[in-house]
This record gives C-alpha cells, sequence and structure tokens, in this order.
C-alpha cells in the first residue's frame, strides 16, 4: 500500500486512518501487508505497528520516488496506489495487480493548496495523465460522489468499485454535553478545510448566546485561523486544541451540540459518521463531494449552500433542543451502517477481484 503519510505523521488525518484500519483488518486475516509512506520524526525506516509492515522512506516529495524504487527491487501479489491529488505513478513499474485509491478529485482544492502554476500543473497529471496511466487498472472510490467524478475523467465506470469509511466511534462513550452552546471542528489545519468559515458561523450568532466553537487538530494554517478570529473578535470563544488522542478528541466531539464541517471538498466524511454516532448533527456544505452521503440532509444534519447558510443553520439546531435531538436519534440509526470490518471485507473483495483478473 502506497500512501504519502501514515495516521502518526503530524498532517495525518482521515485517508491515513482509511487505510490502516482496512490494512490492519487485512493483516488480521492473514494477508501481509506493506504500507510504504514518507519518513517523519521518530518514523524512519521498517517498524511493525497493528500487524502492518511500516516502512518510512523519503519525504513529502521525495516519497514518490522511493515508492517506484521500491517497487522495481520487490514483488507483491496487489499494489495499492492512494491517489491524493496525483498517484505515485506505480503501474508502469511493477507486475503486481495495482488498485487506485481516491478519497475525492482535487479540482477544486488545487488552487487553494498550492500555487497557480502548480495547481495547473497538478490538476493536469490528476485529471489527463492518471487516468490514461492506470487505465487497466482497478480503482477504489469511498463515495458515489467521487466515483461519479472519477468517471467525468474518463475512468470506466466499470472498473470502479465503491468502498465506504467504516467507524470504531463505537469504542467511546458519550460524554456529557457542555453546558454553553458548543461548536467543534476536527480535521487538519489547512486552507481547503475552510474552518475560518466556522469562526465566521460562530461571530454570526447573537453575542447572548455564549456559544464556544472547539477546534480539534493541527496544520500549518492555524496562525490565519487565529488572526481570523482576532480580526472578528471572538478570539475567546475559540478554543484550538491541537492534536488530540481517540479518547479526548471523542470526549470533545460528543459534548458538543453542533458539528461544523466546512470544508471544501471530502472523500466521504468521515468525521460526520462519528459525529452521528454520538448523536451530534453536522451542519456541512452541499458542493462538499462525499459529504452528501456522511451527511443525509434533513435527517441526520443540514446541508447549506454557503457559510450564511451555514450560521443561519447552525443558530437554528442551538436555540431548537426538539430539532437538534430528532437528528441526534437518526444519526445515531445512521452511523449503525458502518464499520471498518465491513469496509476491509469489501476492500478484499476487491483485492481477490484484481488478482485474479490479472491470472486470467
Amino acid at each position: 500500500m502506497l500512501n504519502w503519510r501514515d495516521s502518526s505523521h503530524p498532517e495525518g488525518g482521515g485517508s491515513e486512518r482509511y487505510i490502516e484500519n482496512v490494512a490492519r483488518m487485512l493483516a488480521n486475516d492473514g494477508r501481509a501487508v506493506t504500507l510504504l509512506c514518507a519518513a517523519h520524526d521518530g518514523h524512519r525506516g521498517r517498524e511493525t505497528r497493528g500487524g502492518i509492515s511500516y516502512l518510512h522512506l523519503g519525504g513529502r516529495l521525495t516519497v514518490y520516488l522511493r515508492a517506484v524504487l521500491h517497487l522495481l527491487l520487490h514483488r507483491y501479489d496487489v499494489v495499492v496506489d492512494v491517489q491524493n491529488g496525483v498517484p505515485f505513478w506505480s503501474a508502469p513499474f511493477t507486475k503486481a495487480r495495482v488498485v487506485v485509491l481516491v478519497h475525492h478529485v482535487h479540482r477544486e482544492v488545487w488552487p487553494v493548496a498550492v500555487g497557480p502554476l502548480a495547481a495547473r500543473i497538478g490538476w493536469f497529471l490528476e485529471s489527463r495523465v492518471a487516468p490514461v496511466v492506470y487505465r487497466r487498472c482497478t480503482y477504489v472510490a469511498v463515495s458515489d460522489a467521487t466515483r461519479d467524478e472519477l468517471v467525468t475523467l474518463g475512468v470506466d465506470a466499470s472498473r470502479i468499485s465503491v468502498v465506504h469509511n467504516g467507524t470504531e466511534a463505537w469504542e467511546f462513550a458519550d460524554a456529557a454535553p457542555t453546558v454553553r452552546p458548543t461548536l467543534c471542528v476536527i480535521g487538519r489545519l489547512v486552507p481547503h478545510k475552510q474552518v475560518e468559515h466556522a469562526v465566521s458561523v460562530l461571530a454570526e450568532l447573537p453575542g447572548e448566546m455564549g456559544a464556544e466553537l472547539h477546534v480539534v487538530g493541527q496544520g500549518y494554517w492555524r496562525p490565519q485561523i487565529e488572526d481570523h478570529a482576532r480580526q472578528l473578535g471572538v478570539e475567546d470563544n475559540v478554543h484550538f486544541h491541537g492534536y488530540l488522542d481517540d479518547l479526548a478528541k471523542h470526549e470533545v466531539l460528543s459534548s458538543s451540540w453542533v458539528h461544523v464541517c466546512p470544508s471544501l471538498k471530502e472523500g466521504w466524511g468521515l468525521v460526520c459518521v462519528e459525529a452521528s454516532r454520538h448523536g451530534v448533527p453536522t451542519v456541512a456544505y452541499r458542493y462538499a463531494g462525499g459529504v452528501v452521503e456522511s451527511v443525509q440532509d434533513g435527517e441526520t444534519g443540514i446541508l447549506v449552500e454557503d457559510s450564511h447558510a451555514m450560521a443561519k443553520a447552525v443558530r437554528l439546531l442551538l436555540e431548537d433542543h426538539e430539532e437538534r435531538s430528532r437528528l441526534g436519534r437518526q444519526g445515531r440509526e445512521f452511523a449503525h451502517r458502518f464499520s471498518w470490518a465491513s469496509s476491509a471485507n469489501s476492500f478484499a473483495r476487491v483485492l481477490d477481484g484484481a488478482v485474479a483478473e490479472a491470472g486470467r
């Protein structure tokens, strides 16, 4: 499995949780699994965790070259190439069957993640070159929305399987709700997560409501978010927790009144289902890809068109206990549909099918 980061990386997120949960269950099923990713402080070379053999090679960019060199020197039955914007270009360098895992298409993300020239190059590679290089490969998308976008790029629909995220949120108890109305945002602090929008939502709420925003996650964009809070005069009501372990993260999530997901694009929206498991409704953008599936509009949360509509929806949920409770109850039922065991079983079927196809 080729992924540019692992979950121990400072910038690790939902993509890493997905691949590692699937890998761990495949390993538990008796499969030999190697996860190749970039090295970082405290994690270099080979180590074994959770039955997975981790191979930390190269840095943010050189990991791609190191992965190709590794494939040229080693033989595997299947290579899972995780395409985060651009893939590892593994197909020409291995005789193994290649399965491409795509969380979401980066059309909207490139311009806000990198400079204009790099954005054009990245989008060209993702939308024009990758579909040609991997035209004979099997694809896995984490949502129907991602599958549909891949089809628009020319990927054969018959080669795409959808394997949703699971959730381990059932392992964590609900914390008591906070006394004051509380919003939370959970995720990496990078531009396309648009955490500033959640700060703006807080600023639009009536001051007498006394609402607070809890931000869980780390990333290089934190100073910009803090500055935005200062400009809007709500810095005293925005609390940055940085990285939290799972227990502490779920305590913040489950004690919140509303989970806000202002991300520009999500392949699925894992934390939205985690919020549902705790009975906490999510407000997210309708245009943000897979959240149209992880958030059932009007059933487990509310999907909106812009930041002003987001503020309106959040205020409605904070003020209407009955509606917030209804969405929370239905969210718990919805979250029961997803487990990592089910996701891993579906992924295993894709891998076995790819091997069988290669043998024909």
